[in-house]
Order: C-alpha cells, then structure tokens, then sequence
C-alpha cells in the first residue's frame, strides 16, 4: 500500500501545491519541447516562488540560468518535477532525497503499467522517497496545476490558455491528461478549480492522501475525482468519510462500466480491475458519489456545495419548469429513466400561480411557454417551486431566449441562487454567456439534458459514508496450500461459520456400495462428484437429480464418472456426495469474493443454474449485517416469494438473511479469496435454510494452517 496514505493535515500539501521553491530536472531550452512547459506555464501563469531548471550540457534555459545538478541550487527546495526519461528518473528521485526535497514528481511512464519490472522500477522510487521522508507524486504524472496559487508546475499543454481562474474544487485524476480536458472545458464555461493533480501510478501519493490531506483547505469546498481503478481502499475510505464530516462533497467519474473500458483501465494503470457493481458499492459506501457523465462532473459541484445527505429529500419528486416543451421533456425522460420521479404542482400550488395569471396544466411537465418566458412567469413559478417544499429539487429548462435574452427566463435563475431547495438549470440552445452568468452566481447549469439528469440523479441518491460493522474473524482452521476446497471440505467452513448445510453420505467412484449406505437414503436423492479440480459440476456432467432407488444410484454414478472422466481426464476424483432432494420456498445464490478493486464483497441472487443469466443480484462491501441482508433480499426480484409475493407463503427471511451475514464474515478471514453456496434452499418461515452446494476458494497462503 502506498506509504501514509491515511495520513491526515498532511505536511507535504503546501510543497505540493504552494511551493516557495521548486526545481525542474529536464527543463529544456526548446520552448517547443514537452520538458521546457513547466518552466513556460510557471512563468506564463505569475507563479511567484523561486525556480530553479536544472540541466546539466546548458547554462541557461529559456533566457534563465540553469543548474548543472539538483546539488549545486543554492537554496532549499520545496517541490522537484522530474521531467527526464524512464531510464534516469530514478537516479533523479535519489538526487532530490539527498538535496532535502519535500516532494518529488516524476513525468517519466514504463513502471508498474508495464509488468513486473516496472512494477519493481517503481518500488524501487517510492522506497528510496520513504527513506528520505519525501513524498512522491507519480510516476507516470502530469504534474499539479493550482489555479488559486498560480502554480502550474505541469507539462499538460492546456496550460497554454492564457488564463486560470480561481475556484473551490480540488480534481485530483488518475489519468494526466484528463487534469488538462478539466481545466479547459470547465474554463470555458466559467468555471474555476481551487488546483487540479494528476497522481500517476500512486505509488506514494495518491487520490486518497492528497483528498485526505486537502479536506481541512479553507479554500477547497468540494472534489471531483478522475478514477480508472480503486487503488487504496483504506485511504480512499479515509479520505470520503473526512470530506462527509467536512461537509465537502466528493464526486467521482469512474471508468470500467464495460468489459471495453476495464480493459483499457488494465492496460493503462497495470492495476487488477474488478466488477463494476462491486466498485459503485465500495463508492457509496465511502460517501463517494459515482457520476455517469463527464460534463456532469464539473459541471455537478455547485449542486452539492453546502449540501449533506441529511438535508436531502428524495423520497419527494423532482419538478421540471420549462419554457420549452420540447427541451422540458428531454430532462423528464431522462430522470425518468433513472428512476427520478417527476412531477408537477399540487392543485394547491397552481391555484396560487393562476391567482397571479399564470395558467399551469397539471401532469409531470411545470411548462410555461404558453404564458411566455418573462422575467416575472419564471420568477413567481421557480419561486413558488422551490418555497413550496413539495419537491426534492427544481430544474429550469430555458429555451431560446437563454442565447440571444437571458434577462427575460436565465436572470430568475441566477437571482434565486443559494435557495435551501437544490436548484439546476439546463439551457437547450447553444447559451455560453447564460452558462458562464450562472457559473458565476453558484448556480448548477447543465449544457445536455443528460448530464443535467446525471447530476440530480446522483445528488439524490448520495449517502453518508457506511459506518462497517464490526464483526469477528470466524475460527476455520484453514488448510494450508490454498486452492479450492472440494464440496465436502467447502460444507465444514459453512458449517463452522453457522451456515446449516444438507446431510450428505459418501458413496465410491467405482466398486462396491454397501446396503446399509443407501438404506439410510431418504429418497429421491441428488448424486454429485466430489473433486477439488470440478468447481462447476454441471458442465462436466456431474450432478444427476431426483434418483428414486438405489438401483438408480448406482446407474446415475455410472453416468456421471463416465461424462466427468470423458471432459476432465485430469481430475481427481474423491467420490460421490448423495444428498437427499430438498425443496423451499425459493432458491438463492449467497456468494462472497474479494474483488480486485473494492475488497470483500457479499452478493445475493436467485439460485440454480441460471443464476448468472438473470442478471438479478444484489451487492454489498463484507462484512454486513443481518438488517443490511435483509435489505438485500428485497432488491433481488427472484426472492420475492421470500418475502409472501402477492399474499403467497413466504420462506424464512430472517434465516436467509443470518445466512448471507455469515458468509459475509469472511472479509475478515484473509486466508479465504472466494466462497459461493448455490443453492442455499430457503424453506417456509421459522424452517431455516439449507446449503446444498458450496465452493470455497483459498488464497495461496492462507492465514491459518492445520
């Protein structure tokens, strides 16, 4: 893990972004050439410390005079950028942990994105950084760009605008260039960050500890994050629940919505990628909010700013106001398909607003086209909307007017700004002078309708960060070597964890079976191989059901040995588990794994051997309790017979839901990677739950051994 990423009031932010002194290794005399923009921006944007270019075959650069080496500058330095190749960034690190650097920053790329020996490059540079108590931004980074400070200590050519305006969001990007498209496109929309980072590799400092550090900057009100992979789990967490008690939002856009993009992700970072639905979980539960749209994130701050969840109200509909029918419609169909009510005035509300002359229709759409787009139409309906408490959120939508008149339905708007109801506007024409006038007045304006759904959707959806439960490392005495357990050893770790399991008897592969095994059957039964090298018995033909006799037994094992011996030659067959049929009320799949990205992770879905193809599941972050199993159960459509589906018996939630909590006490088990029961039958209420089929997966060196 990346050193002290959990480290809070963090020394190193003023090095890092409020350098008094900062030297460039690489700094080029070709003002045309990636390595001379440091010293170009720095100068270019009125940075006010003392720079030292540094290049040891030149005595000036770019008119000013250069530094043979980091040894012989005169005096302290606070930030050293290290613009030269792959090849001499590390003697460069070594270099400025000898002259006392506080932080150091390495462009160069060709680390741990590509392989091992770059992963061991890498280490190697943050080593060598911890030794000398230096911090370490990158490699494989942009560089820091902080518009309130003028320091634009970067190499990212978006720094040849000719301005950086000042704000109070912090953006801190896992991809480079991405801190210039930010600068750029929110610039021309009037829109100023507080400073912009571009972390590279994280092999020290990383999104979790420059947010963490950053949370207590009396100029930074909220952050925006560029994620393509959750590296530190502990330092993000860290780092979202202090932003929630600060009271400063954290919004993020997050690749790896599509196998596509989780690869890109893999190729770009070399970090594991996991399952996106475990990584919007972990989001949500660090008090993170996830967005869908790039525009949304910089244009979504303002709707969070001074916000909380707490004063949220989304159990209340949304209210579109709309000086265009078409352009109104185009956000009400896009909240909707996000799940956001819409809806329009109460008949009370628009009694109010004909008492005034303004005639509104009642249905979803607050339209006013037809009364006109006035400065006193849009003033007296935003207004009464917003004062009267029956909705979450209010979204104005102007048309054509928003171009070329903005007095007449934008000004409303901006006058309304910092009303305790969340107030969005989403211009439809072309509009930039509206954009920027209520940029400028603190007001969330949207240049799509789906962004402009995006950022509402998220802001009423966003939690406060999960407090985890805590619960105890379950006693399990694993096996040493790791690997996968077969169903026999699978069924002992559920049962130590409380998980009851179906009675099972062992009968041979081949050879005779003894009358008293099968006497004891209560019939029908299941048959199933037992093999730690067949996880998936179906597909090799290993399970045969519903067998009346023991005749039938026999002729069943036959059949199975014989199709698992055919597909799997190599595997090692232990025996044949016979298993009495067992029935319920539903089937469900209750499965635990550490995902890549977000850690431990429990899921719930219906059962069987379809499972996978119903897309049907519900997911949270290990370990749970037995009330948020039960939530979980309610998200799974396919478990509604659990709980009495249209007035049917239901089964027994409560122990389904003990059952998924058990199983989520794994996280705290470091030995075991993954573990899955498919099914888990659900019987009728007070009648428990059985396991039928478990597999459990150990890591390579589990923590116990036996």
């Amino acid at each position: 893990m990346p050193q002290s990423q959990v480290e809070n009031g963090a020394p190193f932010l003023d090095a890092l972004i409020r350098p008094r002194a900062v030297a460039l290794v690489g700094a080029s005399d070709n003002p045309k050439a990636t390595p001379a923009r440091p010293l170009r921006y720095l100068r270019a944007h009125g940075y006010s410390g003392t720079v030292y270019p540094v290049n040891p075959r030149r005595g000036t650069v770019l008119g000013e005079r250069a530094w043979p080496a980091l040894s012989d500058i005169p005096g302290p330095v606070d930030h050293v950028y290290i613009v030269v190749g792959t090849d001499l960034a590390e003697k460069a690190v070594e270099e400025a942990a000898a002259a006392g650097a506080r932080v150091v920053t390495v462009l160069a790329d060709g680390f741990a994105e590509t392989g091992a020996e770059g992963a061991e490059r890498q280490r190697r540079l943050a080593e060598t950084a911890r030794a000398a108590g230096m911090r370490l931004l990158g490699p494989n980074s942009m560089g820091v760009i902080s518009c309130n400070a003028r320091t634009a200590l970067s190499v990212n050519a978006a720094l040849d605008t000719d301005r950086l305006l000042p704000g109070r969001i912090m953006a801190l990007s896992q991809s480079g260039s991405l801190i210039g498209t930010l600068l750029s496109r929110a610039q021309a929309r009037g829109i100023g960050w507080s400073s912009l980072i571009s972390v590279g590799n994280e092999a020290d400092l990383g999104v979790g500890s420059i947010g963490l550090a950053a949370v207590e900057e009396e100029d930074v009100d909220g952050f925006v994050l560029f994620l393509e992979t959750l590296r530190d789990r502990e330092g993000l967490r860290a780092f979202g629940e202090a932003a929630a008690a600060a009271g400063k939002p954290v919004l993020a856009y997050k690749l790896g919505r599509s196998d596509a993009g989780r690869e890109l992700a893999v190729s770009h970072t070399g970090a594991l990628v996991g399952s996106d639905a475990a990584a919007d979980r972990f989001l949500e539960d660090a008090g993170i909010v996830r967005l869908e749209q790039f525009e949304a994130l910089f244009e979504s701050p303002s709707l969070f700013r001074h916000r909380k969840p707490s004063m949220l109200r989304p159990d209340r509909p949304v209210a579109v106001v709309t000086t265009t029918g078409g352009g109104g419609a185009m956000v009400v169909d896009r909240l909707g398909s996000l799940g956001i009510t819409v809806d329009g005035p109460s008949p009370e509300l628009r009694a109010r607003f004909a008492e005034d002359g303004i005639r509104i229709s009642a249905g979803r759409l607050t339209d006013v086209t037809l009364a006109g787009a006035r400065y006193e139409t849009m003033m007296t309906v935003l207004k009464g909307l917003l004062d009267s408490g029956e909705f979450s959120a209010v979204v104005a939508v102007v048309g054509s007017s928003a171009q070329f008149h903005p007095d007449l339905a934008v000004q409303p708007i901006v006058d309304l700004a910092g009303h305790p109801t969340p107030l969005a506007a989403f211009m439809v024409p072309q509009a930039d002078a509206s954009l920027a006038a209520l940029a400028a007045a603190g007001v969330p304006a949207f240049r799509t309708a789906e962004s402009c759904a995006d950022g509402l959707a998220a802001l009423l959806r966003w939690k406060t960060p999960r407090t985890m439960p805590d619960t105890a490392r379950p006693a399990l005495g694993l096996p040493s070597g790791g690997g996968v357990l077969d169903e026999a050893r699978s069924s002992e770790l559920l049962t130590a964890l409380g998980i009851p399991v179906v009675t099972s008897a062992l009968i041979p592969v081949d050879g005779e079976v003894p009358e008293e095994t099968t006497d004891r059957l209560a019939w029908p039964v299941a048959a199933k191989i037992l093999s730690q090298d067949i996880p998936h018995k179906t597909e090799a033909g290993g399970v045969v059901l519903d067998i009346a006799d023991r005749n039938g037994l026999l002729a069943a094992r036959d059949r199975i040995v014989e199709s698992v011996r055919r597909k799997m030659p190599d595997a090692a067959l232990s025996g044949i588990m016979v298993q009495p049929m067992m029935h319920g009320v539903a089937e469900a799949l209750v499965g635990y794994r550490v995902d890549p990205e977000a850690g431990p992770v429990v899921t719930l879905a219906t059962g069987g051997r379809l499972a996978e193809l119903w897309q049907d599941a519900s997911l949270r972050t290990a370990p749970v309790t037995r009330d948020e199993a039960a939530a979980m159960i309610g998200e799974v459509r396919g478990l509604s017979p659990v709980l009495g589906y249209r007035g049917l018996p239901p089964g027994d939630a409560a122990a389904l839901a003990a059952a998924i909590a058990a199983l989520s006490t794994l996280a705290n088990e470091p030995g075991v990677m993954e573990a899955e029961i498919n099914p888990l039958i659900v019987r009728a209420a007070g009648d428990g739950v059985l396991a039928v089929d478990g597999l459990v997966q150990l890591t390579t060196t589990p923590s116990v051994d036996t």
